[in-house]
């Protein structure tokens, strides 16, 4: 092989996100909108899905492998495995369907707790849809509590039309940035390559990792 400058890797860390929250809130359109700026709504996740989407944050350019995990409950024992090595977690809510809300305490952050392999993995909770603010039915307060006490960072976006949602992967990020024992994975990540973990079923698009 010829060896050329190329062999320098052209981005200083790689970060593996998480998205998890039930099904139906919005996690893939939120997904979709932020790696190709576009929106569409999206029949359900089977299994696992991810996106990479290289950004430059914080002065530092970014390979970020954004994995998209089912909502519904017969594919959670799929996701486990996806928690391994994720510097950073997406949870999200639709601001419309409370129970979407109640299952990040009862369901989510327990996962968290039993699966996340990083003690120091930086969680972000997300209330997407506030495009349909007249359905409302959990307050901008109620997120910020809930953010408060299980040390997340918050923020109430729409995939739909495009309210904070770059704010949220940024935001996350940059937390992350802050975080010496994350950075120390991210560049260790750049070595083993996270792609190598077991590969998502056969029905699920992985068509773009590499």
């Amino acid at each position: 092989m010829d060896p050329s400058p190329s062999s320098q890797p052209e981005f200083d860390y790689l970060f593996k996100l998480l998205m998890i929250g039930d099904s139906g809130v919005g996690k893939s359109s939120l997904l979709l909108r932020f790696t190709s700026d576009s929106f569409e709504d999206l029949s359900p996740t089977i299994g696992v899905d991810f996106k990479v989407k290289m950004v430059t944050i914080g002065g530092k350019k970014l390979k970020l492998a954004i994995w998209d995990t089912a909502g519904q409950e017969r594919f959670r024992t799929l996701t486990s495995s996806y928690y391994r090595g994720a510097q950073g977690i997406i949870m999200v809510y639709d601001v419309t369907r409370r129970d979407t809300f109640t299952n990040l305490s009862d369901v989510w952050a327990k996962e968290i707790d039993l699966y996340s392999t990083n003690q120091d993995c930086i969680k972000m909770l997300v209330g997407n849809k506030v495009d349909k603010e007249i359905e409302r039915t959990v307050s901008k307060k109620e997120g910020i509590d809930f953010a408060r006490e299980y040390g997340c960072l918050f923020l109430e976006c729409s995939a739909k039309t495009r309210v904070n949602v770059e704010q949220c992967f940024e935001e996350l990020v940059l937390k992350i940035l802050e975080t010496p024992s994350l950075l120390t994975e991210g560049s260790a990540g750049l070595k083993k390559n996270i792609f190598k973990q077991k590969p998502p079923p056969a029905d699920a698009s992985t068509s773009s990792c590499c």
